[in-house]
């Protein structure tokens, strides 16, 4: 028996969902719904491989993905692209992880708003960072910073926050040399960069609101009490070594709410799977309607055109250009030496929760035939798309 995935369950029930949520479906929602479930079919067309070895003639049908970011079955060879264009720019010093995470009040607001809001969400976290890394009193410099964007919890609940890799250092503001961290645990306070991060959120929040006709809408408006409340705001140092610290990171940026491995079960219209308790550590189960386990993926799916992982600092494309230079200013004053302590190896959960091992960050052109072993896989042929579309009403 195959193992249940996701674009079975979109087969089985998306028709359903489609006749009975269409009209409030998002096109990037109806789009996610037909790819996934046709991922590596005749949909995308594909192309016809044969063996080399004459003695063999071994003929393999390959079909292609649909390379949906949602998808989680092309999710794994974006992590390995990604690896591969990365790490030439990855600055060989430590790095700390901080994560921004909007309160629950706000949860609806920005599910209702997705572009401007969750926009919002990763210009404050780029801002709060980069004002307090410029006061000489915390580190006086500029950092390098990549920002990713996650929407959802274990459990696939709409929850918005943001992962960052920051460097643990700056180049000074005559780029004339590299200031590290004054702390090998510590970046800058948590409390200010909260506070900063609520006020810089609040006033990008209002002024993106009051250009969207949703804010007439009582319940579009922001909560005052959110004011009162502490926003959670998460650092700590990172992995050693740029291999490391990318291998970490990748977990994040093609991350998507839930893959195939996680996945239990489909009985009596009930869809199974696991997960970790994000305070015990236990894996649990959880069983949902499928049009409840539709509605909690599809509200993880981005808008079109929208950038779920953005470049400041150091990274932005205006300071790409000094990154060669500020390598040669590390190489010379030795900071690669520097050694941050860390315990995250040892914990192996938190925040970094992985789905699965990393595959290789390169493969070969040509495989070897799967049948004798001797010759290599080459294409031969083309196959055309076929249209495919999830039926607009649900079966009988």
């Amino acid at each position: 028996m195959s193992k249940l995935e996701l674009a079975d369950i979109f087969l089985r029930y998306g028709p359903d969902y489609i006749e009975r949520f269409g009209d409030q479906m998002l096109p990037s929602h109806r789009r996610a719904l037909h790819d996934i479930a046709f991922c590596r079919t005749d949909a995308f067309g594909g192309h016809v491989d044969v063996c080399s070895n004459p003695n063999c003639g071994h003929v393999e049908f390959v079909y292609h993905s649909c390379r949906n970011r949602s998808c989680p079955k092309c999710h794994v060879n974006d992590i390995n692209q990604w690896l591969e264009k990365r790490e030439s720019e990855l600055l060989p010093i430590p790095y700390f992880h901080v994560v921004f995470t909007l309160p629950e009040e706000l949860r609806d607001l920005v599910r209702a708003n997705q572009k401007k809001l969750l926009t919002a969400l990763m210009k404050a976290s780029a801002y709060s960072l980069l004002k307090l890394s410029k006061d000489p009193h915390y580190l006086g410099a500029k950092p390098a910073i990549m920002i990713t964007l996650h929407t959802w919890t274990r459990t696939m609940v709409f929850h918005p926050h943001a992962h960052c890799l920051v460097s643990a250092g700056g180049i000074s503001p005559d780029y004339s040399q590299w200031i590290p961290s004054k702390n090998k645990k510590y970046l800058v306070p948590v409390q200010a960069l909260s506070e900063i991060f609520r006020a810089r959120f609040m006033k990008l929040a209002r002024k993106a609101l009051a250009h969207s006709h949703n804010s007439r809408n009582s319940h579009d408006q922001l909560p005052p009490q959110i004011w009162k409340k502490n926003w959670v705001v998460y650092s700590k140092p990172t992995l050693k070594g740029p291999q490391k610290v990318l291998k970490y990171l990748a977990r994040y940026v093609h991350r998507i709410a839930i893959t195939n491995n996680r996945i239990l079960s489909d009985q009596n219209g009930k869809i199974t799977f696991q997960y970790k308790d994000s305070k015990t550590y236990k894996t649990k189960k959880l069983s949902l309607q499928a049009s409840e386990f539709i509605r909690r993926f599809l509200q993880h799916v981005l808008p079109k055109g929208f950038h779920k992982v953005r470049f400041c600092g150091l990274w932005s494309p205006r300071y790409r250009h000094h990154l060669f230079n500020i390598k040669m200013i590390l190489e010379k004053d030795q900071i690669t030496k520097t050694n941050f302590d860390t315990n995250l190896e040892s914990q192996g959960q938190g925040e970094g929760e992985g789905e699965g091992e990393l595959h290789p960050l390169s493969q070969s052109q040509f495989h070897r035939c799967p049948k004798c072993k001797i010759g290599y896989m080459s294409t031969i042929a083309r196959l055309p798309k076929v249209k495919r579309y999830l039926p607009q009403r649900g079966p009988p």
